[in-house]
């Protein structure tokens, strides 16, 4: 009886490690999906920032509703002729829609890992859980 409990036991801790070792295969795959989305959406906006910017230079791209506060002032009409704080340049702009479209780009690019995948794999800030009997 004894040996039949003793190679339980073991059946189960082998299947645990078995278990453990699929769990940091997996966590491992969707680190370098995210590793290669975070690069390729990078480069992509990277590029587009240096082309649009030596296109739009200097020019008033969008006019805002409202004055920025002071400490955005100089970002939203850096580059910019005049003191009508509510002109904004390109580089604010882009910022705005960088910020807002980031996630939707990489969902159609395919690039962004499912919902259950990021669920499972956590974040930086995270704890690790701990598996228990």
């Amino acid at each position: 009886m004894a040996a039949g409990i003793q190679n339980g036991e073991v059946q189960e801790v082998e299947g645990r490690e078995r278990q453990e070792e699929r769990l940091k295969n997996n966590n491992r795959d969707l680190s370098m999906v995210k590793m290669k989305s975070m690069f390729a959406i990078g480069f992509a906006f990277t590029s587009l920032l240096s082309m649009f910017n030596s296109i739009f230079d200097g020019r008033v791209v969008a006019k805002l509703p409202f004055v920025p506060i002071s400490f955005i002032q100089g970002l939203s009409h850096r580059n910019l002729a005049g003191e009508d704080y509510s002109d904004c340049s390109f580089i604010f702009l882009y910022i705005l829609c960088t910020m807002s479209i980031r996630q939707n780009i990489q969902k159609m690019l395919g690039l962004a890992p499912s919902r259950a995948a990021s669920k499972q794999g956590g974040g930086f800030f995270t704890p690790p859980t701990q598996m228990t009997k």
